[in-house]
């Protein structure tokens, strides 16, 4: 009687904890419809001047809305659609936990001219229609859900489609719940010689940090403390966004790359930025 007892509770709890969930994602699906596009207005500039790079096969954690996919190398087909260039790109991998984020994903995708087929394994619950079938022609888009925080928890289709070329953190190393594990297995996802490509929010680094190339006179200090003051408060609004992670340095100091180059940046743009500088750049895997 106990053990049924118990059984019960433990399908209850789990029930509760699934609903929570998705509400607390849906919550931030409908704030960052509207944070997204104030965050582009800060950081395209910056995006810009590396996701030109991204070539070959392609994983990118965490893409949210994937608006940055029109940064990409693009060309205009015989048919005459504007899209990514399947020379530069053969495919592209998008491994997004949340699932409200979905249909904007996929929208932009196809507006990219990607053809769009979803990881029924990971996502059984899945009603969109796959537009692989239809445009053969085109570099295909794999929407996956899942993270890279545990190895062993690691979508199959994510690690079939392993090494990759490229592995790209556009903002969501600042939400891994497990940052180094998550970097250290993008290690392993990399080909000998593939790019991390990455671009994230992190704490106000020192003054005087030689890899700052725009300061705009910002109180280093002051912001940095700020920051961990509000880590906490701002990790439960921001869907699990730590802004005091100093996540270039962790991407250096992990083991396994042949070179990491990287810059930061203190944006004024508006109070916020103050407490959202940037770093940007790409880690090279050894090649042997």
């Amino acid at each position: 009687m106990i053990q049924n007892t118990n059984i019960v509770l433990e399908l209850v709890y789990q029930g509760i904890s699934s609903t929570l969930s998705s509400i607390y994602d849906w919550i931030f699906k409908t704030l960052w419809v509207i944070e997204s596009e104030r965050n582009n207005a800060k950081v395209d500039v910056y995006r810009k001047m590396i996701w030109p790079e991204i070539s070959g096969k392609v994983l990118e954690v965490g893409p949210g809305f994937a608006e940055s996919l029109r940064f990409l190398n693009h060309v205009t087909l015989n048919d005459g659609t504007f899209a990514v260039d399947p020379n530069t790109i053969h495919s592209y991998t998008a491994l997004e936990p949340n699932p409200f984020l979905y249909s904007r994903l996929h929208a932009n995708a196809e507006s990219n001219g990607f053809c769009v087929q979803y990881d029924r394994k990971s996502y059984p619950e899945c009603t969109e229609v796959d537009t692989l079938a239809t445009r053969k022609n085109m570099v295909p888009f794999t929407i996956v859900r899942g993270t890279l925080d545990n190895f062993d928890k690691i979508p199959q289709a994510v690690l079939d489609g392993a090494p990759y070329d490229t592995i790209l953190t556009s903002f969501s190393l600042c939400t891994a719940k497990d940052p180094e594990a998550t970097i250290n297995n993008i290690i392993r996802l990399l080909k000998p010689g593939g790019a991390h490509v990455f671009i994230e929010h992190v704490r106000q680094p020192p003054p005087g940090d030689p890899l700052v190339i725009e300061d705009n006179n910002v109180n280093a200090v002051l912001w940095g403390k700020i920051q961990d003051w509000l880590a906490p408060a701002w990790s439960i609004a921001g869907h699990g966004c730590y802004i005091n992670r100093r996540t270039g340095e962790t991407i250096a100091k992990a083991q396994g790359w042949e070179s990491v180059e990287y810059k930061n940046v203190r944006p004024v743009i508006d109070l916020q930025s103050r407490i959202m500088p940037l770093s940007f750049g790409k880690a090279i895997k050894a090649k042997a």
